[in-house]
């Protein structure tokens, strides 16, 4: 057993629970999402041996080799990434749950794809909250058009949205931003009663995640630890 994963996942955990204290969250509401992406299979197992289901893969291909790896174990696996078109099959096959929903166009996909036999796809409709144009997403007057569409799709199941704020270390602009991904929710939460998960919140960023109310953070670097290739957004 690797001693920092244990220790890096402790701090998380009881970070996230001091935080939800601090503002006020119900224990247990804030849900952890382990970002393992570019991290090898044994370093998932280790972590799934630590207690933690859930993991979210931002590639498709590189996702789908520790899916097959570790397919004796019991894991959520959710996608984070970009949907790519040719990718959709992939992914209403082999996920769980879908973070990064941002067109009508996937949504029919996805669902068409999902095979009968497994659930619904949980998805979350992912909203560009900073109008970055190197971010995917749509803009939050859009999704309740989206939302219509997914909730009458019997391939997908309707969960929330998730949001990546522009990068700042500044506690008050990150809260900003999380409050409008927020309200957002909370009036897409009015209009479906399946939809209960607002993931937003990463490593830098956890703390007013929490405080603007998300109930899933999307933690990479905390547990795993620095990645040596691709560009860290977890």
């Amino acid at each position: 057993m690797n001693t920092d994963l244990k220790a890096n996942l402790g701090n998380v955990k009881t970070q996230i629970q001091q935080l939800s204290s601090r503002y006020n969250r119900p224990l247990g509401e804030v849900k952890l999402l382990a970002v393992s992406k570019t991290f090898p299979a044994e370093r998932i197992r280790e972590v799934y041996g630590l207690g933690q289901r859930a993991f979210g893969e931002n590639y498709v291909d590189e996702a789908l080799v520790k899916i097959n790896t570790l397919s004796d174990l019991d894991i959520e696996w959710h996608y984070i990434g970009p949907v790519q078109s040719n990718k959709t099959r992939k992914i209403a096959e082999n996920f769980h749950w879908l973070h990064s929903l941002a067109s009508e166009k996937h949504a029919r996909r996805l669902s068409s794809q999902r095979p009968a036999e497994m659930p619904p796809l949980n998805v979350c409709i992912q909203v560009n909250v900073s109008h970055e144009s190197s971010k995917s997403g749509i803009n939050d007057q859009e999704v309740n058009a989206l939302a219509s569409i997914v909730q009458d799709l019997p391939g997908l199941c309707l969960r929330g949205i998730m949001g990546i704020p522009a990068m700042t270390s500044n506690i008050e602009q990150q809260r900003q931003a999380f409050s409008s991904l927020a309200q957002v929710y909370r009036q897409l939460r009015t209009t479906y009663e399946n939809v209960d998960t607002l993931s937003m919140g990463m490593t830098g960023d956890m703390e007013a995640a929490i405080a603007e109310g998300s109930t899933m953070l999307r933690i990479g670097t905390a547990i795993f630890g620095a990645r040596k290739t691709k560009q860290a957004t977890g």
